[in-house]
């Protein structure tokens, strides 16, 4: 016998819903009140399964006003096939903000989905691109995701989409590749084989991987950090692979393409334009100029598949207030020591030497030499124990094949490359020119100036004893703070210190490109856990990667040499889920060394009074190293004076070239104001995103208040709640069952809304303690075994409310919900709760209109009622339930062409790509309870 999808079944001694994944003689079943992971086959040939129905309630288990609404809350909470405009909703793990729905929103409007979300840094644009996919996984749209991302941040991928979304996917990283290849059979695919994958960006481009991850890659792709993987102004390099990659990924018309960043200009219009490209390829090259109606349809167009906000456009949204932190800044300085001073410039003479040699007229060597210059001033900028390291090393870019090698190598190793590249493998030591061509006397020279650096550790390093004493402070004013420092040798030096010279109270950790990605992690919840900590770490940890429950404070330690670095850093901490209601940042500088003077007044000062003007972020408008080569330039080859010198005068050098810079900036500035108002999203109305909200609310009882719920349960059951803003559940005294249930634990400490403390859990309506509460009430209800059950399917209220007898009813609505796409037929499973109310007698029955039923069940009693009067009032409902089944069933058909409106209303634009959905009521409707609502005389 074949059953319906939505159908009820009996098997196994209970009742089954059946699920759209059933086959023949395989019936995919998920137990009536049950969770996801109660979901089970059964083979129908080796198992009886039987048609079920639904029993009505027993009028002689009644209860009171709060088990009455216990069971409704329960019930609205165990729904995870939406049946609202969003399939995707009863499945997360989150509420959206409603501004977050507006991606959404356009997505669906998309047939393929081909969006851009350029959110600002803190917003939650991970979030927003999940939302989609988890959607078109939920709609049968899609059966498969592969998330691209650079590899540090896929283990925060895995946990975001695991823990939130309820997406299990596998990394495929170098170091796990050939694990998932083992389990694979004969000319089968990883990518074939696990439906959910999350890929290395840096792993997959290269030409031996690209090929067979084309083949078998899924047709929903999300490409993390997306500039990245725009085109660059050489075709070559790593830059150039990504972006064959997401190029080739592109070609094919029906694959599903989000791409997320936040920084997706990088100050370069080609760029950008490539990246629009990927979306609708008549969007690689728009016109200079785009004004007037005639370049309405591009901008339109545009519009349709870029979403980019500022913190400003969502702080208040559709009466939602998102908080972020008010962020303090400050600076501090320090001066060398004498000694760290001398070394200083020696070596400022030596790589004034090396790029000056008349005698070396190899382009390739100069490009070395002027790399290693670069190199040995940035590290000992840094920490002597990072110049020592430079000195003594081999200089990547000795390996360099040509000079175009050199200076690709060298702008790696050297500058901070936050638009170009992935932050992993760019915190080494670069190294010095030091190679076999290295004559014994330079050789002599390189070691003497290390030795130096490395009697200049500890005591004679002002930069490092001025931040212990910051960094100290910064802990006695109640701030965790993160130091942020350029290479692996700055990191551990400092962290040694701050050990050494800060309290033992104070946990002190290094995080840097030495450890593995999922050990990073480990490493900063371990640090995460003790009251007072501090993290110093590298640039691995400053892109993508959310540091904000653990820290609230930024030293930049080091100056980075590219603005969009600093605000990268400042993005772990400053964004929307950080529970301190203050964060602070340092700028740590140098007054008697220019170079940091002229980074931070020419890049960062600038770059910060662009985004404080305009509100956003605006690149450097031309590549990093030609700013910096203008600076250098002036320090080591323009200016004639002696070393001592040179950083007293060189800025007068270097004034044109700023004034070049800043001119061309505020050019860069003003067209990027122009094209955000251009580029406006213009095609989600605010009304159309409040409407969708409210319909999705409503579907699954998200509006229901779910703090509620879970204390009224929890101690109805036994527990004992208590709250001091966050709120306690002991359990030692709960039931068994559902101690059990949700894993035997004494006590938990939870919010119901974000920040959370460190030891505390955030209760959503799909976390596992609020499932197994839920599935547990409403299990023990229905089953009508348990005389104790906290809620119960029936009672009868007194109350001024209502003039005449009323009763309401509390019904479960099953749907069939078939998308039909290319001809072909997909079924899928919806329910949600629904509230009919009417007044008088079953036989004559005036329905009251349906809102009125759900504010029916949240009055509060206002008087007694016998206990044998009460089972009276239910049961002339229940012996009259036949007359009242008409107007149930018009009821569900109307509910049923609601919920295809909502399924083709969002994805109205897909219609005409030859999608289309049909929804079918499963009758009868369940009738989970009766409550009766008497008059007060």
């Amino acid at each position: 016998m074949s059953y319906a999808i939505g159908s009820l079944v009996k098997a196994r001694g209970r009742e089954w819903v059946v699920l759209p994944e059933s086959k023949d003689d395989l019936l995919v079943l998920r137990p009536l009140g049950g969770t996801d992971d109660e979901v089970t086959g059964i083979l129908t040939p080796l198992e009886k399964v039987e048609p079920a129905t639904f029993q009505l309630p027993d009028p002689a288990k009644l209860g009171d006003a709060r088990s009455c609404r216990l069971l409704r809350d329960a019930v609205r909470l165990g729904f995870r096939a939406s049946a609202g405009p969003f399939r995707s909703f009863g499945r997360i793990a989150v509420e959206p903000r409603p501004y977050q729905l507006v991606p959404l929103l356009m997505a669906l409007k998309l047939d393929p989905v081909r969006i851009l979300i350029a959110d600002d840094v803190g917003i939650g644009k991970t979030v927003e691109a999940a939302l989609i996919a988890r959607e078109l996984l939920d709609r049968g749209e899609s059966d498969r995701l592969a998330v691209l991302c650079p590899p540090h941040l896929a283990e925060q991928w895995q946990t975001e989409l695991r823990e939130k979304f309820h997406i299990d996917a596998e990394l495929v990283l170098p170091s796990t590749v050939t694990r998932l290849e083992r389990g694979c059979g004969p000319g089968e695919s990883l990518f074939d084989r696990h439906p959910f994958v999350i890929v290395s960006l840096d792993f997959i481009k290269a030409d031996r991987r690209r090929e067979s991850f084309l083949r078998a890659c899924p047709d929903l792709v999300i490409v993390d950090e997306a500039h990245t993987c725009a085109a660059g102004i050489e075709n070559r390099g790593s830059r150039h692979q990504r972006h064959q990659l997401i190029h080739a990924l592109a070609e094919k018309p029906d694959r599903h393409l989000i791409l997320v960043t936040a920084t997706p200009h990088s100050g370069k219009d080609d760029a950008f334009q490539s990246l629009l490209g990927f979306l609708d390829k008549d969007l690689q090259k728009l016109p200079d100029e785009l004004r007037g109606e005639e370049s309405e349809p591009i901008l339109r167009k545009v519009a349709a598949h870029f979403v980019q906000r500022r913190r400003a456009d969502i702080r208040q949204y559709l009466g939602a207030e998102t908080d972020f932190p008010t962020r303090e800044e400050t600076e501090v300085t320090y001066q060398l020591s004498k000694d760290y001073a001398k070394l200083f410039y020696r070596v400022l003479e030596y790589a004034r030497e090396i790029v000056k040699d008349p005698t070396e007229q190899d382009k390739r060597r100069q490009r070395i030499r002027w790399w290693s210059a670069l190199a040995l001033l940035r590290a000992l900028a840094s920490s002597p124990a990072a110049a020592a390291a430079t000195l003594r090393n081999r200089a990547a870019s000795l390996e360099a094949e040509t000079a175009e090698d050199a200076d690709e190598i060298g702008r790696q190793a050297v500058l901070d490359l936050a638009d170009d590249e992935a932050t992993d493998a760019t915190d080494v030591s670069p190294g010095a020119d030091f190679d076999e061509t290295t004559d014994s006397q330079a050789r002599r020279r390189l070691q003497a100036m290390a030795r130096e650096a490395d009697a200049l550790c500890g005591a004679k390093d002002e930069k490092l004893q001025r931040a212990v004493k910051m960094v100290k402070q910064l802990v006695d004013d109640g701030f965790n703070p993160i130091v942020f420092c350029r290479f692996i040798q700055t990191a551990e030096y400092v962290a040694s210190e701050l050990r050494a010279k800060l309290p033992k109270s104070v946990e002190i950790a290094a995080v840097t490109g030495t450890l593995q990605p999922d050990e990073r992690e480990a490493r900063v919840s371990a640090l995460g856990e003790s009251d007072k900590h501090v993290l110093v770490a590298t640039d691995c940890l400053s892109e993508g990667v959310n540091l904000q429950d653990h820290f609230d404070a930024v030293v930049h330690y080091d100056l980075s040499w590219n603005p969009t670095r600093h605000e990268q850093r400042e993005g772990r901490i400053d964004r929307y889920g950080q529970k301190a209601e203050k964060v602070r940042v340092v700028m740590y500088y140098g007054t008697d060394n220019q170079i940091d003077g002229v980074v931070l007044r020419v890049l960062l000062k600038k770059h910060k009074a662009i985004r404080n003007t305009l509100g956003i972020s605006v690149p450097v408008p031309v590549d990093t190293d030609q700013v910096v080569k203008a600076i250098f330039e002036s320090i080591l080859i323009k200016h004639d004076d002696a070393p001592q010198q040179m950083l007293a005068g060189f800025e007068q050098h270097f004034r044109d070239e700023e004034k070049a810079l800043f001119d061309e900036w505020e050019r860069t500035a003003d067209r990027e104001k122009t094209s955000r108002t251009r580029f406006a999203q213009r095609t989600i109305k605010v009304a159309e995103v409040a409407a969708e909200l409210e319909s999705s609310r409503q579907a699954i009882g998200s509006s229901l208040d779910l703090s509620r719920f879970v204390r009224d349960a929890f101690s109805a059951s036994g527990a004992i709640v208590t709250s001091n803003g966050s709120v306690r559940i002991d359990l030692r005294e709960a039931r068994r069952p559902l101690r059990d249930l949700i894993g035997d634990q004494p006590e938990i400490r939870a919010r119901f809304e974000l920040p959370i403390g460190a030891k505390e859990t955030h209760l959503t309506r799909t976390h596992p303690v609020v499932e197994g509460l839920a599935s547990w009430v409403v299990d023990s209800a229905l089953d009508g075994i348990d005389d104790e059950a906290i809620a119960k399917r029936c009672g009868v209220v007194v109350t001024s409310k209502v003039q005449r007898r009323t009763t309401v009813l509390l019904l479960r609505y099953r749907f069939h919900v078939i998308t039909r796409r290319a001809g072909i037929d997909q079924q899928m499973f919806a329910e949600e709760s629904g509230f009919l109310g009417f007044a008088g007698a079953p036989q004559t029955a005036e329905w009251l209109p349906p809102e009125t039923g759900e504010q029916l069940l949240d009055l509060p009693p206002e008087g007694n009622l016998a206990a044998d009067r009460a089972r009276d009032f239910v049961q002339k409902v229940v012996e009259g339930y036949d007359a009242l089944l008409p107007h149930i069933h018009k009821a569900a058909k109307e509910r049923a062409a609601t919920v295809l409106d909502a399924h083709t209303r969002v994805r109205k634009a897909a219609q005409t790509r030859g999608l289309s959905h049909r929804v079918e009521p499963q009758l009868p409707v369940d009738l989970l309870g009766v409550y009766v609502y008497l008059p007060k005389n």
